[in-house]
């Protein structure tokens, strides 16, 4: 087994890290100025009307969104999140030994707590109208 020698990070040992970020930087901004300057310049009526997904802008983009669409992407990017804290939990599984195991169903616990709460408020039922 090896064991890990502490080690005393000197400054210059951040500079490939730093020269790579420059150099990233850089080539972003490169590829942004050379791609205004050498691009073509065409405009026209066609061109320059807004467009998204095929859809033809018609109507006022100020139409009501039911309130549904947004809880339920909440409510998915909570859970994704709750989900990818499970995976340095099974990375480490063997080392957290029985105590990480509580501490997980614990935490799994609340989640189903929660998820059990929203379905019970209906936040997923899209049929109904309240």
């Amino acid at each position: 087994m090896l064991l890990a020698v502490p080690t005393q990070y000197q400054p210059q040992d951040f500079l490939p890290i730093i020269v790579q970020f420059v150099l990233a930087v850089a080539f972003v901004a490169f590829s942004m100025v050379a791609s205004h300057l050498i691009g073509p310049r065409r405009k026209s009526r066609v061109k320059d009307e807004a467009f998204e997904c095929g859809i033809e802008s018609v109507g006022n983009a100020r139409t009501p969104i039911s309130v549904k669409y947004f809880l339920t992407a909440i409510l998915f990017v909570l859970f994704d999140v709750e989900v990818i804290f499970m995976y340095p939990w099974a990375v480490n599984f063997r080392e957290l030994g029985k105590t990480g195991f509580y501490e997980m169903l614990v935490f799994l616990a609340l989640l189903l707590a929660g998820f059990g709460y929203v379905i019970k408020k209906g936040v997923l039922r899209w049929n109904e109208v309240r």
